[in-house]
């Protein structure tokens, strides 16, 4: 849910701070006070498009701040999250957003910095904003095939599975086969690099982990003066005219003197003689390797001509010779299957026929058990619509297949969703209801289904009761505020029905201060709500009548909202 959103300079709002609370927020004021403007602010942190219009007279940047508290841990925004690098903790996730009037913006979640699509996408997860002329996901039949199957929930997502893993080979398979297809002159060339490449590296005979051998090598090679002095001057301090081996022998039988009187030199004793042996043994040692050792010029030439050769290769092949090593595995694999193409194609022809009736049998069985949901769907609908006082309005999931018996990765269905709102009127399509108030109820509907399995957090409904009164306006109060129990609902309402409804009633007024106007909000309860659902009864007058009508709507509305929870 939206917990708190906070508002510079942007419009006619100076600076706004707004605290949300779970269930069903009701925004209402006078025309013009400002409410779809704090909408617009959502829908611009959202991700929306941006306009320096929407910069405060006289100042050089809007700034959009949200927090957002996301209770389950499985909601897969979280998973998007991760995949970009943005931290989370504790389900808060902050968005922001500020737009220059230079026209540049910049957008941040938790703090990281994020492109203006990535915004949309987070946002989006977060948010769902519909008013009256936007279009919206209900409304674009794209996206009708994935409320179908998020409202048949685990019915359908074994199957789903399964069929996405059959498409992922069956794809595969096909993208291998069209690499046959190429025209012979391009397989010829190709042949012809391969077999260079191939050749060149072949003929270099790496092992792995031969460059840091020679590299050490080299190095030892490169410093044969400098290690051939330091080690003769080592023996030569030990055994040469220095005799220092000879002096630590005379102290050694001099303290095994000693501990043969005092047995507190014994360990010195036995610890010197130790020393003694280990040193003389390390100067044998050392004679043995300076009697061997030899400068040999033409090895040091052939490690420089090996080392360029592998430096030249991995310029063309690889960072490091196990690159170059995986690199010509993987070229032979390619080459192999060039050479043999006409035989692989006729294996790749039987296992893409395989491949496809298994296909075909799994998106059968898709098909089967969307019909089915659909069905369900349907009947949920028309009950949502009976009780928006659409009872002679039809609603169906109409099916077809995908042109040219086409697979995508969802099956081989296209779904729209067809209504009619008249009796003895044909079902169209839903993007073709033209009535704002029919329109109006239908996406109600719609959502109140489907509010249990978008996921989303936070929905908005900007002035969507447009063009109904009565009881239809109380129909869809009740739909709004049974909406509210599943998601955090924000509405911008003109009913008093609807704000009757409301768990939280904002009230937003536009006043002059030090000759400009700006945009306030006050939450209203007690005898301050009473007066606007009065003013919204009478539109002008509060009366004492029109405040008792405003107190028998609120209590009314709350014994409604008793039963609906």
């Amino acid at each position: 849910m939206l917990r708190e959103l906070g508002i510079r300079n942007f419009a006619i709002i100076d600076a706004l701070a707004v605290s949300f609370n779970e269930g069903l927020t009701v925004l209402t004021g006078e025309t013009g006070a400002g409410k779809s403007i704090i909408i617009d602010a959502v829908h611009l942190l959202a991700g929306g498009r941006g306009s320096q219009e929407f910069i405060r007279h006289g100042a050089s940047k809007a700034e959009i701040e949200g927090l957002f508290s996301v209770e389950s841990a499985s909601h897969p925004v979280f998973q998007k999250l991760e995949e970009l690098g943005v931290p989370t903790s504790d389900g808060d996730i902050v968005l922001r957003r500020e737009l220059n009037d230079k026209g540049k913006n910049v957008c941040r979640i938790n703090g990281k910095l994020v492109t203006i699509s990535i915004l949309r996408e987070i946002g989006g997860a977060l948010i769902d904003i519909h008013g009256q002329h936007e279009t919206q996901e209900l409304m674009d039949e794209k996206q009708h095939l994935h409320l179908l199957d998020q409202f048949a929930g685990s019915s359908l997502s074994k199957a789903k599975e399964s069929y996405a893993h059959t498409f992922e080979k069956y794809s595969r398979l096909k993208r291998e086969f069209a690499s046959y297809n190429d025209n012979e002159q391009q397989i010829a060339q190709r042949i012809d690099l391969l077999t260079f490449q191939l050749r060149e590296i072949g003929a270099a005979e790496l092992v792995a982990g031969e460059e840091e051998d020679l590299i050490q090598e080299r190095k030892k090679l490169q410093n044969f003066n400098k290690i051939y002095e330091s080690v003769s001057a080592a023996h030569e301090a030990i055994q040469g005219e220095s005799k220092g081996l000879d002096w630590v022998g005379s102290a050694m039988s001099e303290l095994e003197h000693a501990a043969s009187v005092d047995e507190q030199f014994t360990v010195h004793s036995e610890s010197l003689s130790s020393a003694f042996f280990q040193i003389q043994d390390i100067s044998t040692e050392i004679k043995r390797i300076i009697d061997v050792m030899e400068f040999d010029p033409e090895r040091l030439n052939e490690i420089e001509q090996r080392l360029s050769l592998i430096q030249s290769l991995k310029r063309k092949y690889g960072a490091s010779v196990e690159d170059i090593l995986l690199y010509h595995e993987a070229q032979t694999e390619e080459l192999d299957k060039l050479l043999n193409r006409d035989q692989r194609l006729q294996l790749d022809q039987a296992k893409l026929k395989e491949l496809t009736e298994d296909l075909r049998v799994e998106a059968e069985e898709l098909t089967i058990l969307r019909k089915k949901a659909a069905v369900s769907l349907g009947m949920a609908i028309m009950e949502q619509l009976q009780e928006l006082h659409m009872g002679k309005a039809s609603f169906e999931v109409n099916f077809s297949a995908l042109p040219n018996n086409k697979f995508d990765r969802h099956g081989r269905d296209a779904i729209s969703f067809y209504i009619s709102t008249n009796l003895g009127e044909p079902l169209k399509p839903l993007t073709k209801v033209a009535s704002g108030g029919e329109l109006s109820r239908m996406m109600l509907a719609l959502k109140t289904i489907f509010s249990k399995h978008q996921g989303v957090t936070s929905l908005i409904f900007d002035e969507v009761d447009t063009g109904v009164s009565g009881r239809v306006a109380q129909a869809i109060a009740e739909k709004i505020a049974a909406i509210s129990i599943h998601s955090q609902v924000l509405c911008i309402s003109h009913l008093p029905q609807v704000a009757a409804m409301a768990d939280q009633h904002l009230f937003i007024e536009k006043r002059v201060d030090k000759q400009r106007t700006i945009t306030a909000v006050h939450e209203l309860s007690g005898r301050e709500r009473t007066e606007e659902m009065s003013r919204m009864l009478s539109g002008a007058e509060i009366t004492d009548l029109t405040l008792q009508h405003a107190e028998e709507l609120l209590t009314l509305a709350h014994d409604r909202k008793l039963t609906m929870r």
